[in-house]
């Protein structure tokens, strides 16, 4: 499990403020040693048992940028995107893709929340910084939004009012040491109730001044946000 958990890391930097977010209450128990293990490979001071944020939607300002990488084959199968948290939790939401599922190893996507109209922008990039595509995903709102997978077992969201039973799916930790001011959510994608959550894990950088830098002409740059 470990070792799976290594090569499905999904690294992204976005942009606003989870740091100040409570403690979860109750906490959900973590199964295993998989997910402590990674957190310590990591460098980080986490117990995966007690310090589990109450966060369950995002807010960032119009503008927040962001980067997206993930390693490993095993993130070929599992796709990251973000989704509006208002509305009826037990109605599908419109999702937003920020990593598909099927790309290339080593390749990389980069996004901003827009306004006039409310939209996603999502860049895809080869290894060589090189823009291989966009996406525009109109409605995606910036003021609340919150965040799922999609692989081989289902999709499975931030929000637990959304999750078969109100389960928790995915759970949020804050970033210790080099990854202070950073966010973790850990996913478990099995079929049955709890879980070890290593499954599928992402870090998010929650900063406003985020900015993809990538070798492009300046009139490229200056068009993949608008």
């Amino acid at each position: 499990m470990l070792m799976r958990l290594l090569s499905t890391v999904l690294f992204l930097t976005l942009a606003t403020a989870t740091a100040h977010a409570a403690t979860r209450a109750p906490q959900v128990h973590v199964s295993g040693t998989a997910l402590a293990a990674f957190f310590a490979s990591q460098g980080q001071s986490i117990n995966v048992n007690t310090d589990q944020l109450d966060l369950q939607t995002v807010t960032v300002a119009v503008g927040t940028a962001f980067e997206v990488h993930t390693f490993g084959p095993e993130a070929s199968g599992t796709s990251f995107g973000t989704y509006n948290a208002n509305g009826n939790k037990k109605t599908t939401p419109a999702r937003y893709t920020l990593f598909p599922a099927a790309v290339t190893p080593g390749w990389y996507t980069t996004g901003a929340f827009r306004n006039g109209p409310n939209r996603l922008i999502v860049n895809t990039f080869d290894a060589n910084r090189v823009m291989q595509g966009t996406n525009t995903f109109n409605g995606a709102n910036a003021a609340n939004f919150a965040l799922f997978n999609t692989g081989p077992n289902g999709t499975f969201y931030l929000e637990d009012a959304r999750n078969a039973g109100g389960a928790a799916r995915i759970l949020a930790f804050a970033g210790t040491g080099t990854r202070a001011g950073w966010t973790w959510f850990a996913c478990e994608t099995s079929s049955g109730a709890g879980g070890d959550f290593a499954d599928y894990v992402t870090v998010v950088n929650l900063g406003s001044t985020t900015t993809p830098t990538t070798r492009t002409a300046w009139g490229q740059l200056k068009a993949l946000y608008h």
